[in-house]
């Protein structure tokens, strides 16, 4: 799979690179977080949100909104799922990462999407990234084989337990508050998740 960089102008479509804020101590304060050998992710953490960055990021990038720090971090190579919410998610790369990236506009009116019509990126350690709302994304995945950790900063309450019941339509790919989810087939899914991604499972190093 081709890797570009969030550098390169085909990431212009998903995202952009954030600038004007200081994440160095957040990515310090990230090499505190667990490795897991899977995937974990947590939506808000609290030695993370003590940081004054927080302040700094609801005030600068989201507008004064309340936001969430947590973290994505793990071993991963596969695509699985792919997710979307109702505003941009700001991930920083406590190491180096990639993420696997689509456009909500090529949903089909089933709710099925087509993998090939993926990108993968690259994001330096360091580096910050929103990745719009209408971008399709899911777990990062660490690079030549190692562990990956992204801080994942969202408006407060995404990702959190659902309340209500939602079926039919969009709202059956509710997953969690502000969370659709499309699932792969392959994604190791046993619950009431929508599978409807086609094609290929992506792997980051095929």
């Amino acid at each position: 799979m081709k890797i570009y960089k969030v550098t390169d102008p085909e990431f212009v479509p998903y995202g952009r690179v954030v600038e004007g804020v200081d994440f160095g101590p957040l990515v310090d304060k990230m090499q505190e977080t667990p490795l897991p050998d899977g995937v974990a992710y947590e939506p808000s953490v609290d030695i993370l949100e003590a940081l004054p960055v927080m302040k700094e990021i609801s005030d600068k990038v989201y507008g004064e909104m309340p936001v969430q720090i947590g973290y994505c971090n793990g071993h991963n190579e596969l695509l699985n799922a792919v997710e979307y919410h109702r505003d941009s998610e700001i991930n920083v790369a406590a190491t180096d990462a990639i993420l696997i990236l689509g456009k909500q506009q090529d949903i089909t009116a089933d709710f099925t999407y087509d993998t090939s019509l993926m990108k993968a990126f690259l994001v330096p350690k360091g580096t910050a990234v929103e990745v719009y709302a209408t971008t399709l994304h899911y777990a990062p995945c660490g690079v030549d084989g190692e562990g990956f950790k992204v801080s994942v900063i969202l408006p407060r309450g995404t990702n959190f337990p659902l309340k209500a019941e939602h079926k039919g339509g969009e709202d059956s790919l509710i997953t969690a508050v502000n969370k659709w989810l499309i699932g792969h087939a392959e994604g190791g899914f046993t619950g009431s998740e929508h599978i409807g991604l086609v094609g290929k499972n992506l792997n980051i190093n095929e």
